[in-house]
């Protein structure tokens, strides 16, 4: 390209730096970076099968995560997902002194969301620049992988103790360290193997250092390796390294952990893994990692006018997305993969709050969430004959077994019904955005059938032919053991019309039953047409939405004049310790009825202050500090999707209708809508 006037070239730098601008304007929605570590509350970097917790301690990871591993909490208390061999804790000396956080300057750490790297930097003493970044592959799900970076400033010694910390609670662990070779191939391998708390599971973990620019199969090409068994708890591999002044330094510390959750052999499957990280170029590994997060990413959410919004819901997704896989038929518990909160069990946060935005904008994931379900339908069949039901009757909690995970104590376990119509819902949805016959014949319809037949028998028929849904927990746990809950009562209406429909779809003639019972459950109303949340409510104080569900997402009432009585009603009776779903509910809401004001200031106290420093992790609530909370980010999500945006899940798939937008938005797209991949723009 060629200008003869200084016009033309003037208009050419102006070119230049206003596509500059773009790209540094669109950087700056993927990246959140810090200089601070007070009060400091890291973001996990995951895959869907690992999760890897950064710490504000240069070189150490605060913890691992292991996805659907679980073994019992105590003797006599329910599962508890596994907190993983710690292999991320580092010990790095320049000049024989050990580097900590009290003789660094310049920390910083940056986490970027488009390809889920988090980064730490930081000086020592003016004499070398030091930079990794954590890695979770989505490539080879059960890694980690630690890039290393040393820029010399001056001449320096460097020792770098690479270790497997198990954690005390593991049973008669074993510390090896040995050197595989195949040919002129040389493998060093760290290992530790050891049982779970009580002995369920064995958990391998292997590790090992990768050199990058020099064969990494060549024994005499790398620095000589050190192995120290501090105890089986503390299995330790160092190098010693003279670097010189201007020298860049690079190596990396790659991981992987396998359990008998997933592998019958883990500790040989955890070998493997390191061995292929070890072996294949850095590029292509790495590479793979950023092109699968790339292909998540077409389904994203771009909003322009706003920065802190823009990366307030990319972090959003991005824990979605990193929380769970589309080859997994697993599902995603509230605080993912950042914790052991809740203990990791799987509850209806799932199939109400995460699960809507991931069907828009990514099915495979979404195929992966109901499959989990459907994969315990067996055992779900199994409680409703031990609970006196026809059926199937989802647990409140559930772990790997899909049995009932709940602690006995709490009375949700027992009574909290409306899971089994949430999952069923969940499912109809699967069809309506896919249009999967055989899924919905092979998986789909099996499980409606089931969930359909649950309520059927969990009805009571009244006097006046009007049918009840006793003693149970709602959507409101404050309430228990209340009868006709307006959400359990709603979602049963829902899931039984959805049965019907499903019936139909594959040439069957549905239960008349469903239909029958569907019709005649009560909703309960006050003198004035607002909903009753239950039979006997007065007026208490609620921990979350329930009655404004039927609103949205179950749209069983439609008309603006009750949507509104609900509305105004029970607003005021959200109690600030409730989580962070209720208020995205009524900002979705009302948006719907065309009020960008409320429902963007709902949107924000949604979320807002329940974020964390430094990088804004989601606390399930205002007075909770338990992040990162899944189930918060899935109801932020919906209120832009399914508010601003004005996408609506129909039996003709994904339809927009009405979509509005905050005067603090300019423009708002939605990209990787459903199966076709559309976009949707609003301005």
């Amino acid at each position: 390209m060629s200008f003869k006037s200084s016009g033309n070239t003037f208009v050419l730098i102006l070119l230049l730096l206003s596509i500059t601008t773009l790209s540094n304007a669109q950087e700056e929605g993927w990246t959140l970076t810090t200089n601070s570590n007070k009060n400091y509350t890291g973001i996990v970097t995951a895959n869907g099968r690992i999760g890897i917790l950064p710490s504000s301690n240069i070189l150490e990871i605060d913890k691992i995560i292991l996805n659907n591993v679980y073994d019992k909490e105590s003797p006599l208390g329910v599962s508890r997902i596994l907190s993983g061999m710690n292999f991320g804790n580092l010990d790095l000396y320049i000049n024989n002194t050990k580097l900590n956080n009290d003789n660094i300057s310049d920390w910083k750490q940056t986490l970027n969301m488009k390809e889920a790297s988090f980064t730490t930097s930081f000086n020592y003493n003016s004499i070398a620049e030091v930079s990794y970044t954590i890695y979770a592959l989505r490539n080879v799900p059960y890694s980690g992988y630690i890039d290393f970076e040393i820029k010399a400033l001056k001449n320096i010694d460097i020792k770098v103790v690479g270790k497997i910390n198990t954690p005390k609670e593991y049973q008669t662990p074993l510390s090896t360290f040995r050197t595989l070779k195949d040919a002129e191939t040389t493998m060093p391998i760290l290992q530790t193997v050891a049982k779970s708390k009580l002995g369920k599971h064995t958990v391998g973990t292997s590790a090992t250092f990768i050199w990058h620019n020099i064969n990494s199969g060549k024994e005499d090409q790398r620095p000589e390796l050190t192995h120290t068994k501090i105890s089986e708890y503390d299995n330790r591999l160092s190098f010693e390294k003279k670097i010189t002044k201007g020298e860049q330094y690079n190596f990396a510390w790659t991981a992987a952990q396998c359990s008998t959750q997933d592998f019958f052999d883990p500790q040989n499957e955890s070998e493997r893994f390191v061995i292929f990280n070890l072996l294949t170029p850095q590029k292509d590994l790495l590479d793979q990692h950023k092109g699968l997060w790339k292909d998540l990413w077409k389904g994203d959410i771009i909003i322009d006018g706003d920065l802190q919004s823009q990366l307030d819901v990319r972090l959003a997704l991005y824990h979605l997305y990193a929380f769970s896989r589309g080859d997994s038929n697993l599902s995603i518990a509230p605080m993912g993969l950042s914790s052991q909160g809740y203990n990791g069990h799987i509850f209806w946060d799932t199939e109400l709050w995460m699960y809507p935005p991931l069907l828009v904008l990514n099915q495979d994931i979404a195929r992966s969430l109901v499959n989990y379900r459907s994969d315990r339908l067996d055992v779900a069949k199994r409680k409703a004959i031990n609970f006196g039901y026809k059926g199937a009757m989802f647990p409140w909690e559930s772990d790997d077994t899909g049995e009932e995970a709940t602690p006995p104590w709490a009375l949700t376990g027992t009574f909290e019904h409306h899971i089994t119509a949430d999952v069923g819902i969940a499912f109809w949805n699967y069809f309506r955005v896919t249009k999967d016959k055989k899924w919905l014949k092979e998986r789909g319809y099996p499980l409606l059938k089931e969930v359909a037949n649950y309520w059927v028998s969990r009805a009571t028929k009244n006097n006046d032919g009007s049918f009840s849904i006793k003693n149970v927990v709602g959507a409101n746990e404050f309430a228990s053991n209340i009868d006709d809950n307006a959400f359990t009562n709603g979602s049963a209406i829902t899931c039984l019309k959805y049965a019907s429909l499903a019936a139909r779809e594959i040439g069957l003639i549905p239960d008349n039953k469903w239909e029958e019972v569907a019709e005649k459950i009560i909703i309960h109303k006050f003198d004035d047409g607002t909903t009753k949340e239950h039979s006997k409510y007065n007026g208490d104080k609620i921990k979350q939405a329930d009655v404004n569900l039927l609103a949205y997402p179950l749209d069983i009432i439609s008309d603006q004049k009750t949507i509104l009585k609900d509305l105004s009603y029970y607003e005021p009776k959200l109690a600030e310790e409730g989580p962070a779903m209720a208020q995205s509910v009524f900002a979705v809401i009302y948006a719907r009825l065309g009020d960008a004001e409320n429902a963007f200031r709902l949107f924000k106290r949604s979320y807002e202050p329940n974020k964390r420093p430094p990088f804004g992790a989601l606390a399930e609530a205002a007075t909770s500090n338990n992040p990162y909370f899944a189930t918060g980010a899935g109801g932020m999500l919906q209120t832009v999707i399914f508010g601003f945006g004005g996408l609506h899940l129909t039996d003709d798939g994904i339809i927009q209708k009405k979509p509005i937008l905050p005067s603090a938005w300019k423009k708002l797209t939605i990209t990787g809508v459903g199966p076709e991949k559309k976009t949707f723009v609003i301005e």
